[in-house]
């Protein structure tokens, strides 16, 4: 099962390799196995990728807009005509099933690249009148932006970050997690064949060394990153030390609240997608769900009954509904949770174990979790854990349950389901999280922004306010009468 691209890198509209970065092997976490071995980035290969975006970025800015938006358009249908294609890497690059890879990696990254396509044409500055004289802004390009991506969503990342960064007229040198390297390779192939001029778009493999050098490179003027919260410090160090802007979309702890008037079958739901679905690993995921004292039971007892029911196995099996975690590391960081919990006093409620797949022994399977019994203060309620864990509390009534819900470092996300409306935003206005959900959980338009509060980042992914974020504002002051001086 080898899926080896031309070369590790593509710089300035073609594959280049270079032997003389360190091994970076590519494993199927369902078995394993190396599918594919690549290099990291050398200086050299960074540098040619910094320069490439630079000489390319001033005449792609000079292009109308409509023109810019006019290639990335045909990038998203390209996408969309490959996605089955695309999914079957992303399963293998990841390990997630690919009744989830065929609807939510390479087809979001389609739905960015063209509402961006759209959207640019009409962003544009502001008119100020002053009584005669007037001034005017502008949206002006930053120049070579670094995108650095996770490994949960590889391609769905790479589109959210250059989508954006492309519209608006600038560069874009990316660099995937090192774990999930194959399909940003695709995408710039994609990018080429729509018609975007060369040098705009290109990928370099690597570890923290080569993230390093992208970020602190002079010729960079931006850098997206999203990744874990101590990553993120490491990387706005680097980028703080030179005033380069910065977006950081960092992890969670999200809280799910659901109150003794919700659907408790669509709480279940919107519970389970914030915990289960890509195996846990989604860093908006609602891992803390507090439930009222009223509907506890009720609650416990469906969603168990639905748990139980799901299907791990073959990621590339159709029916298949849950596939492994990532690699060793993080299967290994997941299974120590699970016995800190039990070790804290929390009650393993169903599943924490490892299965026994035949044909899949090497792979880095979870059972989905559930603990009960969980107080605010236990490590699986306070920190990420990237896995298919769920914490399940109690609560009495709303202002405790607000209290404990914003008593984390982390504000990424927020959920609440309830039939009360009125309460429904209420409570929504006091949990202190970028990226809030009623009587829903993780869904993420591309029409809505995306981000967090606190320690889980700076800045925001997805609509217009990103177009914000790979922009500077230039304000022009125009005089229509004579110079006022008195010298």
């Amino acid at each position: 099962m080898k899926v080896q691209p031309t070369a590790s890198h593509y710089i300035n509209g073609r594959f280049v390799e270079d032997e003389q970065g360190a091994a970076l092997p590519v494993i199927y976490p369902a078995t394993g196995e190396t599918i594919a071995k690549l290099h990291s980035a050398t200086p050299n290969i960074v540098e040619l990728a910094v320069e490439a975006a630079r000489e390319a970025q001033p005449a792609w800015a000079r292009l109308k807009p409509v023109e810019r938006g006019r290639i990335l358009r045909k990038a998203a249908d390209l996408l969309r005509e490959r996605n089955a294609q695309l999914a079957r890497l992303e399963t293998l690059d990841t390990g997630k099933a690919i009744q989830e890879t065929l609807v939510a990696d390479a087809a979001s990254a389609a739905d960015a690249i063209e509402f961006f396509a759209g959207a640019i044409a009409g962003y544009n500055g502001d008119y100020v009148d002053l009584g005669g004289p007037f001034a005017y802004t502008k949206r002006e390009a930053l120049g070579v932006c670094v995108g650095i991506g996770a490994w949960n969503y590889p391609i769905q990342v790479a589109g959210w970050k250059s989508a954006p960064a492309l519209a608006m007229g600038n560069a874009m040198v990316f660099k995937p997690s090192e774990n999930t390297p194959l399909s940003a390779l695709a995408l710039a192939e994609i990018y080429s064949e729509a018609g975007l001029p060369d040098g705009l778009f290109n990928v370099v493999q690597g570890y923290g060394d080569v993230g390093g050098a992208l970020v602190s490179h002079p010729g960079v003027a931006k850098v997206s990153l999203t990744g874990s919260i101590g990553t993120g410090k490491r990387v706005l160090s680097l980028a703080g030390a030179q005033m380069k802007h910065a977006t950081m979309e960092l992890g969670g702890k999200s809280p799910l609240i659901v109150f003794d008037d919700a659907d408790v079958e669509n709480a279940v739901g919107g519970a389970m997608l914030g915990n289960f679905y890509s195996t846990g690993q989604v860093c908006s995921n609602g891992t803390r769900v507090f439930v009222h004292d009223g509907i506890f039971d009720r609650f416990l007892d469906r969603l168990t009954e639905r748990t139980k029911a799901i299907r791990i196995g073959d990621p590339l099996d159709p029916d298949t509904q849950m596939g492994p975690l990532i690699n060793k590391a993080q299967h290994e960081k997941v299974t120590g949770y699970i016995q800190a919990g039990k070790d804290d006093g929390a009650v393993l409620h169903y599943g924490g174990k490892v299965p026994a797949l035949q044909g899949f022994e090497g792979g880095f399977f979870v059972e989905p979790t559930i603990f009960t019994g969980v107080k605010d203060d236990m490590r699986i309620a306070r920190e990420e854990i990237f896995g298919p864990v769920m914490s399940v509390l109690s609560f009495a009534d709303e202002d405790e349950v607000i209290a404990r819900a914003n008593d984390t470092e982390f504000g990424l996300a927020a959920g609440v389901f309830t039939r009360d409306l009125p309460r429904a935003h209420r409570v929504i206005g006091e949990l202190q999280a970028g990226t809030c959900w009623i009587n829903a959980y993780n869904l993420t338009p591309v029409e809505v922004p995306f981000g967090g509060y606190k320690q889980s980042g700076i800045g925001r992914e997805n609509a217009l306010a990103a177009l914000g974020h790979y922009s500077q504002l230039k304000s022009v002051y125009v005089e229509t009468g004579d110079v006022q001086s008195p010298y």
